[in-house]
């Protein structure tokens, strides 16, 4: 017995040692993997059926899938990056001559300020705010046009890892099954929390790709061309960029659109403000009321803040793939701790929350001593 211990203890030692420098040694495809994974997850049920519209021919299938892949989604997805690069630097140029003409010409500026609510209050600080505002355009600026250098080594990267996730999912549709299967053999869990797990992933992984992705699209996509509309420069760059600000519940693309809203205003373009109110505010404001429980249902069952920790915090860990992979984790790490809750129930304390009973303080003995 202590033989087959000894024996288990070191096999599962040099489990976790090989396992570890084997994604060490891989780490730099990780992502890559991990996206074949998602994207042939999500497009199964239509190689399921060009599968039999092509005589069981698997193989066929999958090759069909991959191509419609590159496509319908990174052939557009690259196009679209690619102008946006090319106004974010465009927005940077044209915004640091403008800047400039305040500050060599602060009568032009005065003018703008006499248009704002409670003058007389800011006049004194106007020094200030031109200084500081110049100084924030210009970072803004220098950080647009440094991006151009490199955006060509992100390109070769995006190039190369789009080329290893195609490749991995031609394999994974093909032997999707037999390969979860095998991982699923390997966690010592139950069947019950394996499929768990399993069905939490696929579900929000779905609702995701629905709700964030494509609500955050159709308001890039309507704030984009209200901009356009209004004569604002860089309308791409801006829908993009409030594109990823549609997951700020609550705020959302009125992070950008409002104070650009401010800004035609005071520039006297009423015009601009009445697109940009209608378009922005009254039409994309409400898409994710409107849209987003058709589309997402109950799928991800958590609350809004996980939901926003999560996306936020895969942004700052995995970049642009965060808004999928954070709230993936998110959902993940709740039904890890209510398989864990369910597996020690038994060992776990419960739990009597009740804070509209008000408990009397003991009686102090020397109070009793008094009344006795």
């Amino acid at each position: 017995m202590k033989r087959k211990t000894i024996s288990n203890a070191t096999l599962l030692g040099m489990v976790l040692l090989i396992s570890a420098l084997f994604l060490t040694m891989i780490h730099q495809f990780l992502m890559a993997i991990f996206m074949a994974g998602l994207f042939s997850a999500m497009v199964r049920p239509v190689h399921h059926w060009l599968t039999k519209k092509m005589g069981d021919r698997e193989t066929l299938a999958s090759i069909v899938t991959v191509m419609g892949i590159v496509l319908l989604v990174l052939i557009p997805l690259s196009l679209l990056i690619t102008v946006v690069i090319t106004q974010a630097i465009s927005v940077g140029q044209s915004v640091t001559p403008w800047v400039q003409t305040f500050i060599d010409e602060p009568t032009a500026f005065s003018t703008y300020l006499e248009k704002v609510p409670y003058y007389d209050q800011i006049i004194p600080y106007r020094d200030l705010i031109i200084e500081k505002t110049g100084q924030f355009v210009g970072a803004v600026s220098s950080f647009l046009i440094d991006s151009l250098s490199s955006f060509t080594m992100v390109t070769i990267d995006a190039i190369f890892s789009s080329i290893i996730m195609l490749y991995v999912m031609f394999y994974f549709l093909t032997m999707g099954d037999v390969l979860l299967k095998k991982i699923l053999l390997f966690l010592p869990l139950d069947d019950r929390d394996e499929q768990r797990l399993l069905v939490r992933f696929t579900s929000v992984t779905r609702a995701t790709i629905k709700g964030t992705v494509v609500i955050g699209v159709m308001q890039g996509t309507l704030c984009g061309i209200a901009f356009a509309l209004a004569g604002i420069e860089g309308p791409v760059f801006w829908g993009s960029i409030m594109a990823v600000l549609s997951i700020v519940p609550a705020f959302g693309t009125a992070i950008i659109w409002f104070p650009a809203l401010i800004i035609l205003a005071l520039a006297g373009n009423f015009t601009g403000v009445i697109i940009l109110a209608i378009i922005c505010g009254a039409v994309a404001g409400n898409l994710d009321n409107i849209i987003r429980p058709r589309l997402v249902g109950k799928d991800t069952e958590m609350h809004d803040l996980f939901v926003l920790f999560g996306t936020l915090g895969g942004i700052s860990m995995f970049g642009l793939l965060g808004i999928i992979i954070g709230p993936i984790l998110a959902a993940l790490f709740i039904t890890i701790w209510e398989i864990y809750g369910d597996a020690f129930q038994d060992f776990l304390p419960a739990v009597e929350m009740n804070f509209n009973k008000r408990e009397e303080p003991p009686l102090q003995s020397d109070d009793c001593e008094g009344e006795h």
